[in-house]
């Protein structure tokens, strides 16, 4: 094997999938959010979710509540998608420069 062939064959090993990425964050960010919202309003109390709800600033929409959760859901599934993604193309082109 000549050394073109090897490079073409480390570079594509090397490279990830980052839209895989994008939703396997995607979905670990959103169903975080999901479970633990879920998880204050089954829980109940007087003041459910005081510290949770201020993510209500950043997701328009968003609150401690059944519907909150799925609202925090997509919310939570696009920033993780893009973090994902950010990863993906961050790891890829440094894997491009070194291999």
């Amino acid at each position: 094997m000549d050394q073109v062939q090897e490079h073409a064959i480390r570079s594509t090993v090397m490279r990830l999938n980052a839209q895989a990425w994008g939703l396997a964050f995607g979905f670990l960010f959103g169903l975080g959010l999901f479970a633990a919202t879920m998880v204050l309003v089954l829980r109940g109390g007087e003041n459910v979710g005081a510290h949770l709800g201020l993510l209500g600033v950043y997701f328009p929409g968003y609150s401690v509540s059944i519907l909150g959760s799925f609202v925090g859901f997509a919310y939570a599934f696009v920033v993780g998608y893009v973090t994902g993604r950010l990863i993906g193309l961050v790891y890829n082109r440094v894997a491009d420069a070194v291999g």
